[in-house]
Protein backbone atom coordinates (compact mmCIF):
# COMPACT_ATOMS: atom_id res chain seq x y z
CA UNK A 1 0.00 0.00 0.00
CA UNK A 2 2.14 3.09 -1.48
CA UNK A 3 1.96 6.77 -0.59
CA UNK A 4 -0.73 8.42 -2.17
CA UNK A 5 -2.64 5.52 -2.69
CA UNK A 6 -6.46 6.06 -2.62
CA UNK A 7 -8.58 4.31 0.01
CA UNK A 8 -12.27 3.60 0.75
CA UNK A 9 -13.48 3.28 4.15
CA UNK A 10 -16.67 1.24 4.20
CA UNK A 11 -18.35 2.05 7.54
CA UNK A 12 -18.12 5.25 9.50
CA UNK A 13 -18.38 3.91 12.88
CA UNK A 14 -16.26 3.05 15.55
CA UNK A 15 -14.41 0.64 13.67
CA UNK A 16 -14.50 3.12 10.62
CA UNK A 17 -13.33 5.88 12.27
CA UNK A 18 -10.19 3.78 13.97
CA UNK A 19 -9.15 2.54 10.71
CA UNK A 20 -8.95 6.46 9.36
CA UNK A 21 -7.18 7.07 12.27
CA UNK A 22 -4.66 4.54 11.30
CA UNK A 23 -4.23 5.45 7.98
CA UNK A 24 -3.55 9.03 8.42
CA UNK A 25 0.48 8.60 8.77
CA UNK A 26 0.47 5.84 6.11
CA UNK A 27 0.25 8.90 3.34
CA UNK A 28 -2.63 7.30 1.43
CA UNK A 29 -5.54 9.41 0.14
CA UNK A 30 -8.36 7.83 2.29
CA UNK A 31 -12.01 8.76 1.65
CA UNK A 32 -15.28 7.44 3.94
CA UNK A 33 -18.51 6.43 2.73
CA UNK A 34 -21.66 5.36 4.64
CA UNK A 35 -25.25 5.01 4.38
CA UNK A 36 -26.03 7.27 6.51
CA UNK A 37 -26.11 11.03 4.75
CA UNK A 38 -26.17 12.85 7.85
CA UNK A 39 -22.72 11.07 9.35
CA UNK A 40 -21.18 11.68 6.12
CA UNK A 41 -21.80 15.37 6.44
CA UNK A 42 -20.36 15.45 9.91
CA UNK A 43 -17.26 14.08 8.78
CA UNK A 44 -17.12 16.25 6.23
CA UNK A 45 -17.30 19.58 7.93
CA UNK A 46 -14.59 18.01 10.34
CA UNK A 47 -12.11 17.81 6.99
CA UNK A 48 -12.46 14.08 6.33
CA UNK A 49 -12.82 13.78 2.66
CA UNK A 50 -16.46 11.66 2.41
CA UNK A 51 -18.18 9.85 -0.96
CA UNK A 52 -21.74 8.81 -1.35
CA UNK A 53 -22.37 4.98 -1.13
CA UNK A 54 -23.59 5.39 -4.78
CA UNK A 55 -20.87 7.21 -6.03
CA UNK A 56 -18.60 5.10 -4.16
CA UNK A 57 -20.12 2.21 -6.14
CA UNK A 58 -19.84 3.68 -9.80
CA UNK A 59 -16.55 4.52 -9.04
CA UNK A 60 -15.03 1.53 -7.21
CA UNK A 61 -12.11 1.45 -9.80
CA UNK A 62 -11.02 4.28 -8.72
CA UNK A 63 -9.66 2.91 -5.42
CA UNK A 64 -6.37 0.57 -4.52
CA UNK A 65 -8.16 -0.51 -1.53
CA UNK A 66 -11.62 -1.18 0.46
CA UNK A 67 -11.04 -1.62 4.05
CA UNK A 68 -14.77 -1.97 5.23
CA UNK A 69 -16.80 -2.43 7.90
CA UNK A 70 -17.23 -6.51 9.46
CA UNK A 71 -20.86 -6.04 9.10
CA UNK A 72 -20.85 -5.88 5.50
CA UNK A 73 -21.39 -8.88 3.66
CA UNK A 74 -19.61 -9.91 0.39
CA UNK A 75 -23.53 -9.49 -1.27
CA UNK A 76 -23.19 -5.61 -0.59
CA UNK A 77 -23.68 -4.16 -3.48
CA UNK A 78 -20.78 -1.66 -2.75
CA UNK A 79 -18.41 -4.69 -2.15
CA UNK A 80 -19.48 -7.11 -5.05
CA UNK A 81 -18.87 -3.83 -7.14
CA UNK A 82 -15.19 -4.00 -6.08
CA UNK A 83 -14.82 -7.41 -6.12
CA UNK A 84 -15.56 -7.95 -9.71
CA UNK A 85 -13.47 -4.67 -10.61
CA UNK A 86 -10.49 -6.69 -8.86
CA UNK A 87 -10.01 -4.24 -5.93
CA UNK A 88 -8.72 -5.78 -2.35
CA UNK A 89 -10.91 -6.21 0.34
CA UNK A 90 -9.79 -6.04 3.72
CA UNK A 91 -11.12 -5.62 6.84
CA UNK A 92 -10.45 -3.39 10.31
CA UNK A 93 -8.54 -6.90 11.33
CA UNK A 94 -6.70 -7.70 8.11
CA UNK A 95 -5.00 -3.83 8.35
CA UNK A 96 -4.34 -4.49 11.58
CA UNK A 97 -2.57 -7.36 11.19
CA UNK A 98 -0.77 -6.54 8.14
CA UNK A 99 0.03 -3.25 9.78
CA UNK A 100 1.58 -5.23 13.19
CA UNK A 101 3.41 -7.76 11.61
CA UNK A 102 4.88 -5.30 9.29
CA UNK A 103 6.46 -3.34 12.55
CA UNK A 104 4.69 -0.07 11.81
CA UNK A 105 4.24 -0.23 15.84
CA UNK A 106 7.31 -1.60 16.76
CA UNK A 107 7.98 -5.25 17.61
CA UNK A 108 4.61 -7.25 16.42
CA UNK A 109 2.36 -8.21 18.66
CA UNK A 110 1.39 -11.91 19.81
CA UNK A 111 -2.39 -12.34 18.94
CA UNK A 112 -4.35 -15.14 20.88
CA UNK A 113 -8.09 -14.89 18.92
CA UNK A 114 -11.21 -16.24 20.14
CA UNK A 115 -13.77 -17.32 18.10
CA UNK A 116 -16.76 -19.72 18.15
CA UNK A 117 -20.30 -19.45 17.95
CA UNK A 118 -21.06 -19.42 21.75
CA UNK A 119 -18.79 -17.88 24.48
CA UNK A 120 -16.36 -15.65 22.40
CA UNK A 121 -16.53 -12.59 25.21
CA UNK A 122 -16.72 -14.80 28.34
CA UNK A 123 -13.65 -17.08 27.02
CA UNK A 124 -11.63 -13.71 25.73
CA UNK A 125 -12.30 -12.18 29.31
CA UNK A 126 -10.88 -15.15 31.31
CA UNK A 127 -7.82 -15.49 29.04
CA UNK A 128 -7.40 -11.61 29.46
CA UNK A 129 -7.67 -12.00 32.86
CA UNK A 130 -5.17 -14.94 33.11
CA UNK A 131 -2.49 -13.08 30.92
CA UNK A 132 -3.01 -9.95 33.43
CA UNK A 133 -2.64 -12.40 36.47
CA UNK A 134 0.21 -13.61 35.50
CA UNK A 135 1.96 -9.57 35.13
CA UNK A 136 2.05 -9.69 31.53
CA UNK A 137 0.85 -6.91 29.67
CA UNK A 138 -2.38 -7.56 27.60
CA UNK A 139 -5.14 -5.62 25.35
CA UNK A 140 -8.79 -7.25 25.57
CA UNK A 141 -9.61 -6.15 21.71
CA UNK A 142 -11.71 -7.11 18.85
CA UNK A 143 -15.21 -8.01 18.91
CA UNK A 144 -14.68 -7.03 22.53
CA UNK A 145 -13.74 -3.39 23.78
CA UNK A 146 -11.66 -1.67 21.17
CA UNK A 147 -10.91 -2.71 17.68
CA UNK A 148 -7.51 -4.03 17.38
CA UNK A 149 -6.40 -1.34 14.84
CA UNK A 150 -7.18 1.12 17.38
CA UNK A 151 -5.01 -0.75 20.32
CA UNK A 152 -1.62 -1.37 18.58
CA UNK A 153 -0.17 1.52 19.68
CA UNK A 154 -0.42 0.72 23.41
CA UNK A 155 2.44 -0.69 24.90
CA UNK A 156 1.90 -4.29 25.15
CA UNK A 157 3.10 -7.62 24.10
CA UNK A 158 -0.33 -9.47 23.85
CA UNK A 159 -3.49 -9.35 22.39
CA UNK A 160 -6.41 -10.94 23.79
CA UNK A 161 -8.75 -11.03 20.67
CA UNK A 162 -12.26 -11.87 20.40
CA UNK A 163 -12.90 -12.12 16.61
CA UNK A 164 -16.59 -12.52 14.62
CA UNK A 165 -16.98 -14.63 11.99
CA UNK A 166 -17.34 -11.55 9.67
CA UNK A 167 -14.00 -10.38 11.03
CA UNK A 168 -12.69 -13.30 9.92
CA UNK A 169 -13.86 -13.79 6.58
CA UNK A 170 -12.25 -10.39 6.00
CA UNK A 171 -9.13 -11.32 7.70
CA UNK A 172 -7.92 -14.01 5.87
CA UNK A 173 -4.01 -13.41 6.39
CA UNK A 174 -4.40 -13.84 10.08
CA UNK A 175 -1.81 -16.26 11.66
CA UNK A 176 -2.45 -15.60 15.41
CA UNK A 177 -0.05 -17.14 18.26
CA UNK A 178 -2.42 -19.25 19.05
CA UNK A 179 -6.21 -19.51 18.40
CA UNK A 180 -9.57 -20.84 19.38
CA UNK A 181 -12.24 -22.58 18.38
CA UNK A 182 -14.76 -23.01 21.05
CA UNK A 183 -17.79 -24.26 19.00
CA UNK A 184 -19.75 -24.22 15.36
CA UNK A 185 -23.61 -23.92 15.20
CA UNK A 186 -26.00 -22.28 12.63
CA UNK A 187 -25.75 -18.89 12.49
CA UNK A 188 -25.34 -15.81 10.24
CA UNK A 189 -26.45 -18.19 7.31
CA UNK A 190 -28.11 -15.38 6.35
CA UNK A 191 -24.69 -13.42 6.06
CA UNK A 192 -22.24 -16.16 5.13
CA UNK A 193 -24.77 -17.81 2.69
CA UNK A 194 -23.62 -21.59 3.89
CA UNK A 195 -22.44 -23.37 6.93
CA UNK A 196 -19.81 -24.27 5.06
CA UNK A 197 -18.57 -20.98 4.58
CA UNK A 198 -19.15 -19.87 8.14
CA UNK A 199 -17.33 -22.78 9.52
CA UNK A 200 -15.12 -21.86 7.18
CA UNK A 201 -14.25 -18.13 8.43
CA UNK A 202 -13.84 -19.66 11.92
CA UNK A 203 -11.50 -21.89 11.11
CA UNK A 204 -8.80 -18.49 10.12
CA UNK A 205 -8.29 -18.70 14.25
CA UNK A 206 -6.84 -22.33 13.30
CA UNK A 207 -3.93 -21.09 11.23
CA UNK A 208 -1.13 -19.88 13.23
CA UNK A 209 1.18 -21.59 15.61
CA UNK A 210 -1.13 -23.18 17.70
CA UNK A 211 -4.78 -24.68 17.64
CA UNK A 212 -6.86 -25.08 20.47
CA UNK A 213 -10.67 -26.31 19.57
CA UNK A 214 -13.94 -27.61 21.31
CA UNK A 215 -13.33 -31.30 20.67
CA UNK A 216 -16.76 -32.27 22.29
CA UNK A 217 -18.23 -30.04 19.38
CA UNK A 218 -18.00 -32.04 16.26
CA UNK A 219 -17.56 -29.16 13.33
CA UNK A 220 -15.34 -27.37 15.48
CA UNK A 221 -13.70 -30.66 16.27
CA UNK A 222 -13.04 -31.21 12.51
CA UNK A 223 -11.64 -27.95 11.92
CA UNK A 224 -8.74 -29.17 14.12
CA UNK A 225 -8.43 -32.35 12.95
CA UNK A 226 -8.01 -30.18 9.62
CA UNK A 227 -5.85 -27.43 10.36
CA UNK A 228 -2.35 -26.62 9.52
CA UNK A 229 -1.32 -25.43 12.53
CA UNK A 230 1.77 -27.13 14.00
CA UNK A 231 0.69 -27.64 17.40
CA UNK A 232 -3.07 -28.91 17.84
CA UNK A 233 -4.93 -28.76 20.75
CA UNK A 234 -8.13 -30.09 22.17
CA UNK A 235 -10.38 -29.68 25.09
CA UNK A 236 -13.03 -31.46 26.61
CA UNK A 237 -15.37 -32.05 29.86
CA UNK A 238 -14.38 -35.50 29.59
CA UNK A 239 -10.90 -36.58 30.84
CA UNK A 240 -7.83 -35.31 28.61
CA UNK A 241 -5.71 -37.48 26.80
CA UNK A 242 -2.19 -36.51 25.66
CA UNK A 243 -2.31 -33.05 23.40
CA UNK A 244 -5.61 -31.81 26.16
CA UNK A 245 -7.22 -29.96 28.42
CA UNK A 246 -9.90 -31.38 30.27
CA UNK A 247 -11.38 -32.18 33.96
CA UNK A 248 -9.69 -35.13 36.06
CA UNK A 249 -11.61 -35.21 39.94
CA UNK A 250 -12.84 -32.32 39.80
CA UNK A 251 -10.18 -30.17 38.82
CA UNK A 252 -9.46 -28.19 35.34
CA UNK A 253 -6.11 -30.75 33.95
CA UNK A 254 -3.27 -29.54 31.69
CA UNK A 255 -2.32 -32.71 29.84
CA UNK A 256 -1.10 -30.46 26.74
CA UNK A 257 1.49 -28.26 27.74
CA UNK A 258 2.29 -30.16 31.14
CA UNK A 259 3.46 -33.57 30.62
CA UNK A 260 2.12 -35.59 33.31
CA UNK A 261 -0.92 -33.79 33.27
CA UNK A 262 -0.96 -31.16 35.77
CA UNK A 263 -4.25 -29.04 38.10
CA UNK A 264 -4.33 -25.72 37.20
CA UNK A 265 -7.90 -24.82 39.24
CA UNK A 266 -10.70 -26.43 41.08
CA UNK A 267 -14.21 -25.96 38.66
CA UNK A 268 -15.58 -24.79 41.40
CA UNK A 269 -13.60 -21.78 40.90
CA UNK A 270 -15.72 -21.27 36.87
CA UNK A 271 -18.25 -18.44 38.31
CA UNK A 272 -19.63 -18.96 34.91
CA UNK A 273 -23.04 -21.54 35.45
CA UNK A 274 -23.24 -24.83 33.52
CA UNK A 275 -20.79 -26.84 31.20
CA UNK A 276 -20.35 -24.26 29.30
CA UNK A 277 -18.85 -22.16 31.79
CA UNK A 278 -16.05 -25.07 32.37
CA UNK A 279 -15.40 -25.28 28.48
CA UNK A 280 -15.03 -21.12 28.39
CA UNK A 281 -12.39 -21.86 31.11
CA UNK A 282 -10.66 -24.42 29.45
CA UNK A 283 -10.36 -22.81 26.57
CA UNK A 284 -9.12 -19.98 28.15
CA UNK A 285 -6.18 -21.69 29.88
CA UNK A 286 -4.86 -23.18 26.22
CA UNK A 287 -4.42 -20.07 25.12
CA UNK A 288 -2.95 -19.48 28.10
CA UNK A 289 -0.54 -22.00 28.43
CA UNK A 290 -0.23 -21.84 24.93
CA UNK A 291 2.56 -18.76 25.92
CA UNK A 292 3.33 -20.18 28.68
CA UNK A 293 1.36 -18.67 31.82
CA UNK A 294 2.11 -20.64 34.94
CA UNK A 295 -1.33 -22.40 36.55
CA UNK A 296 -1.31 -20.36 39.50
CA UNK A 297 -2.30 -17.65 37.43
CA UNK A 298 -4.74 -19.42 35.79
CA UNK A 299 -6.47 -20.06 39.35
CA UNK A 300 -6.51 -16.75 40.65
CA UNK A 301 -8.13 -15.35 37.42
CA UNK A 302 -10.75 -17.59 37.47
CA UNK A 303 -11.35 -17.02 41.38
CA UNK A 304 -10.99 -13.30 41.02
CA UNK A 305 -13.27 -13.55 37.34
CA UNK A 306 -16.55 -11.81 37.26
CA UNK A 307 -19.70 -12.82 34.59
CA UNK A 308 -20.34 -10.07 32.28
CA UNK A 309 -23.16 -8.08 31.94
CA UNK A 310 -26.30 -10.21 30.13
CA UNK A 311 -24.68 -13.39 30.02
CA UNK A 312 -26.08 -15.96 32.78
CA UNK A 313 -26.54 -12.74 35.04
CA UNK A 314 -29.00 -13.21 37.97
CA UNK A 315 -31.19 -10.26 38.17
CA UNK A 316 -33.48 -11.11 41.23
CA UNK A 317 -34.72 -13.93 43.02
CA UNK A 318 -38.55 -13.55 43.58
CA UNK A 319 -40.75 -15.43 45.47
CA UNK A 320 -38.80 -18.36 45.15
CA UNK A 321 -38.19 -17.89 41.25
CA UNK A 322 -34.86 -16.60 40.33
CA UNK A 323 -34.82 -14.15 36.74
CA UNK A 324 -31.94 -14.70 35.54
CA UNK A 325 -31.02 -12.27 32.02
CA UNK A 326 -29.01 -14.05 29.02
CA UNK A 327 -29.60 -11.56 26.57
CA UNK A 328 -26.40 -12.18 24.89
CA UNK A 329 -27.43 -15.98 23.84
CA UNK A 330 -28.38 -14.51 20.35
CA UNK A 331 -28.48 -17.95 18.88
CA UNK A 332 -30.01 -21.43 19.29
CA UNK A 333 -26.65 -22.89 20.16
CA UNK A 334 -25.90 -20.44 23.10
CA UNK A 335 -29.76 -20.42 24.37
CA UNK A 336 -29.30 -24.90 24.33
CA UNK A 337 -26.14 -23.96 26.38
CA UNK A 338 -28.03 -21.64 28.79
CA UNK A 339 -30.83 -23.88 29.46
CA UNK A 340 -28.91 -26.74 29.81
CA UNK A 341 -27.81 -24.61 33.11
CA UNK A 342 -30.84 -25.10 35.09
CA UNK A 343 -32.74 -27.76 35.89
CA UNK A 344 -36.10 -26.26 34.72
CA UNK A 345 -36.66 -22.80 33.20
CA UNK A 346 -39.93 -20.54 31.67
CA UNK A 347 -37.87 -19.99 28.73
CA UNK A 348 -38.21 -15.83 27.19
CA UNK A 349 -37.34 -16.56 23.78
CA UNK A 350 -37.60 -15.53 20.49
CA UNK A 351 -36.18 -12.39 18.14
CA UNK A 352 -34.48 -12.53 14.70
CA UNK A 353 -33.40 -16.35 13.87
CA UNK A 354 -31.23 -15.18 11.76
CA UNK A 355 -31.98 -18.31 9.32
CA UNK A 356 -30.94 -20.69 12.09
CA UNK A 357 -33.21 -23.57 12.82
CA UNK A 358 -34.38 -24.06 15.98
CA UNK A 359 -35.89 -27.59 16.07
CA UNK A 360 -32.40 -29.57 17.22
CA UNK A 361 -32.12 -26.61 20.59
CA UNK A 362 -36.14 -27.46 21.38
CA UNK A 363 -35.95 -30.96 21.39
CA UNK A 364 -33.23 -31.29 23.21
CA UNK A 365 -34.25 -29.18 26.18
CA UNK A 366 -38.04 -29.78 26.18
CA UNK A 367 -37.67 -31.66 29.53
CA UNK A 368 -36.39 -28.94 31.22
CA UNK A 369 -38.88 -26.44 30.62
CA UNK A 370 -41.88 -25.28 32.56
CA UNK A 371 -43.17 -23.05 29.98
CA UNK A 372 -42.04 -20.23 27.09
CA UNK A 373 -42.62 -16.91 26.41
CA UNK A 374 -42.46 -15.53 23.27
CA UNK A 375 -41.66 -12.23 21.78
CA UNK A 376 -40.24 -10.75 18.36
CA UNK A 377 -40.33 -11.01 14.91
CA UNK A 378 -39.76 -15.07 14.78
CA UNK A 379 -41.79 -16.19 17.83
CA UNK A 380 -44.09 -18.46 15.82
CA UNK A 381 -40.54 -20.37 13.85
CA UNK A 382 -40.24 -21.01 17.82
CA UNK A 383 -43.29 -21.73 18.17
CA UNK A 384 -44.09 -24.03 15.87
CA UNK A 385 -40.88 -25.99 17.12
CA UNK A 386 -42.47 -26.35 20.67
CA UNK A 387 -45.46 -27.54 19.34
CA UNK A 388 -43.57 -30.58 17.15
CA UNK A 389 -41.00 -30.94 20.26
CA UNK A 390 -42.55 -30.22 23.21
CA UNK A 391 -46.00 -30.17 23.24
CA UNK A 392 -47.21 -30.16 26.52
CA UNK A 393 -45.26 -27.50 27.69
CA UNK A 394 -47.32 -24.32 27.84
CA UNK A 395 -46.47 -21.28 26.07
CA UNK A 396 -47.40 -17.40 25.52
CA UNK A 397 -46.95 -15.50 22.83
CA UNK A 398 -46.34 -12.07 23.76
CA UNK A 399 -47.69 -10.12 20.68
CA UNK A 400 -48.03 -6.45 19.68
CA UNK A 401 -51.15 -4.62 18.34
CA UNK A 402 -49.79 -5.11 14.14
CA UNK A 403 -50.30 -8.92 14.97
CA UNK A 404 -53.98 -8.43 16.57
CA UNK A 405 -55.26 -11.20 14.16
CA UNK A 406 -52.98 -13.87 14.76
CA UNK A 407 -54.95 -17.11 13.68
CA UNK A 408 -54.25 -20.81 15.90
CA UNK A 409 -53.81 -19.36 19.06
CA UNK A 410 -56.32 -19.41 21.41
CA UNK A 411 -57.04 -16.31 23.91
CA UNK A 412 -55.32 -18.42 26.42
CA UNK A 413 -52.16 -18.52 24.43
CA UNK A 414 -51.82 -14.43 23.57
CA UNK A 415 -51.02 -11.57 25.70
CA UNK A 416 -51.25 -8.84 23.67
CA UNK A 417 -49.18 -5.35 23.93
CA UNK A 418 -51.01 -2.10 23.30
CA UNK A 419 -48.01 0.05 21.97
CA UNK A 420 -44.87 -1.66 20.28
CA UNK A 421 -41.79 -0.48 22.73
CA UNK A 422 -39.28 -2.81 23.54
CA UNK A 423 -39.89 -2.25 27.53
CA UNK A 424 -43.75 -2.43 26.57
CA UNK A 425 -43.19 -6.08 25.19
CA UNK A 426 -40.54 -7.51 28.24
CA UNK A 427 -43.00 -5.55 30.85
CA UNK A 428 -45.69 -8.49 29.32
CA UNK A 429 -43.20 -11.09 28.75
CA UNK A 430 -42.24 -11.07 32.62
CA UNK A 431 -45.45 -10.94 33.71
CA UNK A 432 -46.59 -13.63 31.53
CA UNK A 433 -43.36 -16.17 32.94
CA UNK A 434 -44.26 -14.79 36.27
CA UNK A 435 -47.48 -16.39 35.63
CA UNK A 436 -46.17 -20.00 34.32
CA UNK A 437 -43.19 -19.87 37.03
CA UNK A 438 -43.36 -22.27 40.80
CA UNK A 439 -41.06 -21.90 43.43
CA UNK A 440 -37.47 -22.95 42.67
CA UNK A 441 -37.79 -22.29 38.56
CA UNK A 442 -35.42 -20.02 36.76
CA UNK A 443 -37.16 -17.53 34.34
CA UNK A 444 -34.58 -16.92 31.62
CA UNK A 445 -34.20 -14.76 28.81
CA UNK A 446 -32.29 -16.88 26.37
CA UNK A 447 -33.64 -15.18 22.78
CA UNK A 448 -31.59 -17.39 20.55
CA UNK A 449 -32.45 -14.59 17.92
CA UNK A 450 -30.79 -11.54 17.61
CA UNK A 451 -32.76 -8.48 19.27
CA UNK A 452 -32.62 -5.86 16.62
CA UNK A 453 -36.81 -6.00 15.75
CA UNK A 454 -37.83 -4.51 19.21
CA UNK A 455 -34.67 -3.43 21.03
CA UNK A 456 -31.63 -1.29 20.26
CA UNK A 457 -29.26 -4.31 20.75
CA UNK A 458 -29.01 -7.38 22.89
CA UNK A 459 -27.91 -4.82 26.25
CA UNK A 460 -31.39 -3.03 25.81
CA UNK A 461 -33.00 -6.15 25.75
CA UNK A 462 -31.33 -7.49 28.66
CA UNK A 463 -31.98 -3.57 30.25
CA UNK A 464 -35.68 -4.08 29.74
CA UNK A 465 -35.76 -7.45 31.40
CA UNK A 466 -34.10 -6.33 34.57
CA UNK A 467 -36.45 -3.58 34.60
CA UNK A 468 -39.32 -5.51 34.15
CA UNK A 469 -38.49 -7.59 37.21
CA UNK A 470 -37.56 -4.70 39.01
CA UNK A 471 -41.36 -3.46 38.50
CA UNK A 472 -43.38 -6.18 38.92
CA UNK A 473 -41.60 -6.94 42.46
CA UNK A 474 -43.17 -3.46 43.78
Amino acid sequence: MGGRARVLVAGAGMTGRAVLTALEPLGVRAEVTDDSADTLAALAVAGVATRGVAEATAGIADYQLVVTSPGLSPATPLLAAAAAAGVPIWGDVELAWRLDAAGHYGPPRRWLVVTGTNGKTTTTSMLHAMLTAAGRTSRLCGNIGRPVIDVLADSCELLAVELSSFQLHWAPSVRPEAGAVLNVAEDHLDWHGSMADYAGAKAVALSGRVAVAGIDDPIAADLLAGADAPRKVGFTLGEPGAGELGVVDGQLTDHAFADPAAALAPVSAVTVAGPVGVLDALAAAALARAVDVPGESIAAALAGFEVGRHRAEVVAVRDGVTYVDDSKATNPHAAQASLRAYPRSVWIAGGLLKGASVDELVAAVADRLAGAVLIGADRGVVAKALSRHAPDVPVIQVVTGEDAGMRGTSDADVTHVAGESGAAVMTAAVAAARRLASPGDTVLLAPAGASFDQFAGYADRGDAFAAAVTASSR
